[in-house]
């Protein structure tokens, strides 16, 4: 009998609220909550995690039972009130997580691409990325050595996760004294502000005790500017999830003494010279593209909606799934994420990788069915096609349609 992950309906149920949130920034005219092109980078960021989580989720639980069973502290019972208790520690690890994320580099490195967006909504929620979700849990670690039970500490995240979902919103405006006691969109909105008053503030995910009893507590007045203090000038799928780390490499290049290296590491991001990521962008020809030039939108959607349907599927049944097939989905879906924002980029490189991806695909089926000699037959094809009616020309003229087309 096949389980079903019954977690996979997770993601349908995502991107209806999405559509919900979308249809109604539409009714109230708030035009500007979404753009095409950072929905598109935002969504690309989520499923790359869910993905990956699949392979590593578990591992999770068996590193809480290891700790749990081995170094707990404490035998904590699961009466009603331990619930609350553990609701209560669960975001105050997360605070100083959540606050340590932003104030050292090598753990900024992994949440800043949550805070690349420079739209606020929903869709924002789902820029979190596999490496942040590794740290995060080793911070959640301390939950199972208090002495919670392991699968009470699955079911609160579950909880807490969910109920930061939906602080990602403008659509929800101030909601009285509850932004005294919890985090809303509104007080979750400054935290994804770059304006300087509203910088390093409200790192609670539930609530906002936590940010008053260490100062870094800000209640919303201006309208937030969101994103970076110094966004990044690409809609790439791999740039957005390694520049930090290429500016960390450079920074200890460029570093002269021990002190230098080590703050290059370990030190602040706001120490950072804010020189080397325009060279970067420079030297890896990073530059956002207006979806308005993109002509072929069509492509794009359609392989969107094949990596969402795919996900959702192979979630579903995962566990179903042998290793060889787990391992192709998975390839397969990562390049075409990576094809997509090549696509929103407008980049000539794009070309080769779908016909990279075309002859995995044949591979992948050509193995199954035990006739993988014949590999040979649709790579021959494709140079016979390419040197007959020029493919990579026909394919610039129709799917990288846009004014500006990069290398």
């Amino acid at each position: 009998m096949i389980n079903i992950n019954y977690l996979a309906f997770a993601i349908p149920a995502f991107f209806l609220f999405v559509f919900i949130e979308y249809v109604v920034a539409q009714h109230k005219h708030k035009i500007n909550v979404f753009k095409y092109e950072s929905s598109i980078a935002n969504f690309s960021v989520g499923i790359a995690e869910r993905l990956l989580n699949l392979f590593i989720a578990a591992s999770f639980y068996q590193v809480y039972n290891w700790v749990y069973q081995n170094y707990a502290l404490f035998n904590i019972s699961n009466e009603w009130y331990v619930w609350l208790l553990l609701l209560l520690t669960t975001d105050f690890v997360w605070y100083w997580y959540h606050r340590l994320g932003h104030e050292i580099n090598f753990l900024w490195a992994a949440h800043i691409v949550h805070h690349q967006s420079e739209e606020f909504n929903l869709s924002a929620a789902a820029r979190i990325t596999t490496i942040q979700a590794i740290f995060r849990n080793v911070f959640w670690c301390a939950l199972p050595l208090i002495g919670f039970h392991p699968s009470m500490i699955i079911t609160i995240l579950l909880v807490h996760g969910m109920y930061s979902f939906f602080t990602h919103t403008q659509l929800i405006g101030k909601v009285g004294w509850l932004e005294h006691v919890f985090i809303t969109p509104s007080l979750h909105g400054v935290h994804h502000a770059s304006d300087e008053k509203y910088l390093d503030k409200n790192y609670g995910d539930v609530f906002v005790f936590w940010d008053k009893i260490f100062g870094t507590f800000q209640i919303e007045e201006e309208a937030p500017k969101y994103g970076l203090t110094h966004p990044i000038k690409s809609y790439s799928f791999l740039w957005q999830h390694f520049h930090y780390y290429l500016e960390i490499a450079e920074a200890y290049k460029r570093a002269n003494t021990v002190k230098e290296k080590w703050d290059a590491l370990f030190g602040s991001p706001a120490l950072m010279n804010q020189d080397i990521r325009p060279e970067l962008e420079k030297k890896y020809m990073q530059q956002k593209q207006s979806a308005s030039k993109i002509k072929f939108k069509g492509y794009l959607n359609f392989q969107f909606v094949v990596v969402v349907v795919l996900l959702t599927f192979t979630t579903m049944f995962f566990s179903a799934l042998s290793n060889l097939d787990s391992i192709a989905i998975a390839t397969f879906l990562l390049i075409t994420l990576i094809n997509i924002g090549a696509l929103l980029e407008q980049r000539k490189w794009i070309y080769y990788l779908e016909c990279f991806r075309l002859i995995l695909v044949f591979g992948y089926v050509f193995y199954k069915l035990n006739i993988l000699e014949f590999l040979i037959i649709p790579v021959v094809v494709l140079i016979v096609l390419e040197r007959a009616f020029s493919l990579r020309n026909l394919y610039s003229k129709y799917v990288l349609s846009s004014h500006n087309i990069h290398n």
